[in-house]
């Protein structure tokens, strides 16, 4: 069986490597071993450059390249993984901006993110445009790997998997300011106005059933809870 793979360059097992060797055929002395693990790429939990518990950052990626394959619309892969991975780094400890929206940070050092790396500079506008537009209450930007990543964000934020996100931040504390009844105003407030953002044939798509989701959960909950009273 062979495992889902990046694309973006072909694996080549260890026993079936060229042979690299000192001029005159001399071999080395010392050798490097890294201990890298091939995996299903996409599939499971995976990593998320924010340091989140759950990579929301992979599946913004995987939800791009899905809706845009839908539609049949090619999206730079390099565009599409630097944005998808890196839009959320201008929230974290250390790079937020006090005042400044956190694509617009993440935009702003980008230059910094990728210092040092091989990413063609030719389009790094074009993951800044990504990053700057990502979220529900911007406008989408022009090219498509701005377009995808931005319904794919939405997407992300509602939906079952928006529920879970919501609701296991409720904290039943005393004095607690996200409490259940918070989190269904959330649920019925907030979440329509992100459902509104869809910009891309897929995405819309994929939000009607997301919206279905949603409401259906919040149907049954508030039936089983008298109204969300005992919630």
């Amino acid at each position: 069986m062979k495992l889902p793979g990046h694309g973006r360059y072909d694996y080549v097992p260890i026993t079936k490597r060229p042979i690299y060797d000192w001029p005159e055929g001399k071999r080395l002395a010392v050798f490097f071993c890294n201990n890298i693990e091939h995996f299903a790429f996409g599939r499971g939990l995976g990593s998320d450059s924010t340091g989140a518990d759950v990579a929301q950052n992979q599946r913004n990626y995987a939800w791009a390249k899905r809706l845009a394959a839908i539609d049949h619309v090619t999206l730079d892969d390099d565009v599409i993984f630097a944005a998808a991975y890196l839009h959320d780094v201008g929230s974290m400890k250390g790079w937020e901006v006090k005042g400044q929206e956190h694509g617009e940070t993440a935009a702003a050092k980008l230059d910094r993110m990728l210092a040092g790396t091989d990413f063609p500079k030719a389009k790094m506008d074009r993951v800044r445009e990504a990053m700057r537009t990502h979220m529900f209450y911007r406008e989408a930007g022009p090219s498509p790997e701005a377009r995808y990543l931005h319904d794919a964000d939405a997407l992300d934020n509602v939906g079952t998997v928006g529920l879970a996100l919501v609701l296991e931040n409720v904290d039943t504390k005393e004095g607690s300011r996200f409490t259940s009844q918070k989190a269904i105003e959330v649920l019925n407030k907030i979440a329509p106005k992100i459902e509104q953002g869809a910009v891309t044939p897929a995405g819309k798509a994929e939000m009607a059933t997301r919206i279905a989701e949603r409401k259906a959960f919040l149907a049954q909950l508030s039936r089983e809870t008298d109204n969300f009273k005992n919630f």
